[in-house]
């Protein structure tokens, strides 16, 4: 019986591949929240605004319904959990760079 040797190469780690701080991702996702809070709470007072002067029931309901969503939207984007960050690329070594073609160059007066 012969084994094969599947041994990997070691799997290299760069800075650029770590994850945002936990700290960080807390805060952005506090700031997002109170800003769709805030937008609710636009709706909420657009509603009432749009009641008290005369404007169409329509512009009123659309409102209240902003106001009765957002909330529902805005805890599951804040409880969500991290997201995803892309990982660093690498430019190919062994793929040589194209050196523009020369010739007149306009710009230089050539």
């Amino acid at each position: 019986m012969v084994k094969a040797n599947h041994e990997r190469e070691p799997e290299i780690y760069t800075v650029t591949d770590a994850p945002r701080p936990m700290s960080e991702d807390i805060g952005h996702r506090q700031r997002r929240y109170l800003m769709s809070m805030g937008v609710r709470t636009a709706c909420f007072v657009g509603a009432i605004l749009a009641a008290v002067a005369g404007a169409p029931a329509w512009l009123a309901l659309i409102l209240v319904a902003g106001a009765l969503v957002l909330p529902y939207i805005a805890v599951v984007f804040a409880n969500g959990g991290r997201e995803p960050t892309a990982s660093a690329t690498f430019d190919d070594p062994g793929k040589p760079e194209q050196k523009p073609v020369s010739g007149q160059r306009p710009e230089i007066g050539s």
